[in-house]
Formats: C-alpha cells, sequence, structure tokens
C-alpha cells in the first residue's frame, strides 16, 4: 500500500494538478498585492503640479495653476473617485485629505482669481464647493471633522490656507510612504520660520495657529512642550508667550 501511494505522489497527473495548484496561489497572492496597491490614490499628478508651481519656499504661482487647471482638475477628479475607506493605512488616509484641503483650496483661489486675499472670496472655508465619493464637502470639514480628528497636530503645518502667515505649502505631495517625515520636516521648518514665529529662550510671539488650535497641540503637554520637539532654541517652561498678527495676503 505504501509503495502504491508513493508511486502517486511522483505520478506525472499528480505533479500537474499541484503545479496548477502553486500557479493558482500565486496568481491569488498577485491579485491580492495588486489589490493592495490599488487602494490608495496615486498622487503624482498633484506632485507634478506642485513641482512646477511652488518654490521651494512655499510661494504659489496661481498664474501657472491656472494655466495647469486642466491637470488640476483631473487630480480632483482622481481624488473624487478614490475616497478613502477601512482598508486605507492612517497615513494613506492622512495623506489623501491633506492633499484634498491643498488642492481644493488651490482651486478655490484659481475659480476666484486674481484676488489679493482668501478672505475676499465669500465664505472661502464653509461652502460646500467641491464632491468626494458623492458627497459634498467644505473645506473646514476636512480640516474639522476629519483631519483634527485623527490626532495628529502636525497636520497644521501641512494644510495651507493660501495665505502669507499660514504654514508654506509643501511643494510635494504627501504620499503615505513619506508622510512621518514630511509632517516632521513642515513642522520644523514653520516652528523655526522667524517670520512665523519669534522664538527666544525666555519669551515667545508665536503664530495664531497655536491659540486658534492650543488644544491639538497640549494633548501630551504645554504648547511650549511641544514646541521644544522642533525649535532649535531651548524655550524655558515659564516663557512668556504672545501671538501674533496674521497677515491673510495671498501667499505669491
Amino acid at each position: 500500500m505504501k509503495k502504491i501511494i508513493i508511486a502517486l505522489l511522483f505520478s506525472p497527473a499528480f505533479l500537474f494538478a499541484n503545479e496548477i495548484a502553486t500557479v493558482q496561489n500565486n496568481t491569488v497572492d498577485q491579485e491580492i498585492t495588486i489589490a493592495n496597491l490599488a487602494r490608495n490614490v496615486d498622487h503624482t499628478k498633484w506632485n507634478t503640479l506642485l513641482k512646477k508651481n511652488v518654490s521651494s519656499t512655499g510661494k504659489v504661482n496661481y498664474k501657472g495653476f491656472l494655466r495647469d487647471k486642466k491637470k488640476l482638475e483631473s487630480y480632483l477628479d482622481l481624488l473624487e473617485a478614490n475616497i478613502p475607506n477601512s482598508s486605507w493605512s492612517r497615513n494613506a488616509t492622512l495623506s489623501y485629505w491633506i492633499n484634498v484641503y491643498n488642492a481644493y483650496t488651490v482651486k478655490l483661489i484659481v475659480d476666484n482669481y486674481p484676488v489679493k486675499s482668501i478672505k475676499e472670496i465669500s465664505n472661502p472655508w464653509g461652502k460646500k464647493f467641491f464632491k468626494l465619493g458623492g458627497k459634498s464637502y467644505s473645506l473646514e470639514q476636512v480640516e474639522h471633522e476629519i483631519l483634527r480628528k485623527m490626532g495628529e497636530p502636525r497636520i497644521h503645518f501641512a494644510i495651507n490656507c493660501a495665505s502669507y502667515s499660514c504654514p508654506n505649502l509643501l511643494n510635494e505631495a504627501y504620499t503615505e510612504a513619506k508622510l512621518s517625515k514630511q509632517l516632521a520636516a513642515v513642522a520644523k521648518d514653520f516652528i523655526n520660520d522667524k517670520t512665523k514665529n519669534t522664538i527666544t529662550a525666555s519669551s515667545i510671539e508665536i503664530s495664531e495657529i497655536f491659540n486658534w488650535f492650543g488644544g491639538d497641540f497640549k494633548t501630551k503637554g504645554s504648547i511650549i512642550d511641544f514646541l521644544n520637539q522642533y525649535s532649535t532654541i531651548k524655550i524655558n517652561s515659564k516663557a512668556k508667550i504672545s501671538f501674533k498678527d496674521y497677515n491673510w495676503n495671498l501667499n505669491e
């Protein structure tokens, strides 16, 4: 009986069947891998537009975006058709919504250009002027109801409100793979930018962002504790705190 079983195991028919099963399993694995890759949006189109129309210091060429409006809208169509779901990673989801906020802010300016300030536009943050997955959204919904609720205070240095006092618009798209490094970099750049914050060991005059969204920065200590994670100057725990006036002029 053992000899018969061994003979069957090495018979051409058995080996062929086993080969088919292996191919099928590999095909399933490949399909799963492809499905996983397809879960997240490819932000290459947005990355290309940012590289072309935003300087390394965050100056935005809205005239350039206006010329590239069809390319911008093509990217926005991609965002609309690929809203995050539960299979996405946290970083992929964060990247998506940060890019949504920034790309639709650029669209808002482009659609109303020329303007001297985003505040010249009627209800710029509250108006539901775009759709994602068939649902209408406003910029403030994206910021307050989605991004802020994800518990990542550094999003405030990543989303850009098209104004001089805002954190600079990064001239590359946020992506799942690079998000951690990108958020650390923009936090450090913003906090140490002397046009946005004035920091000494004993006193700090900082952006109104830290006043408006103070609670977001105090989940693990004080505002100063948060700043000291990124500030090149060590701030005393009892340093005097004041806030700068906000410049809403367009960041071009």
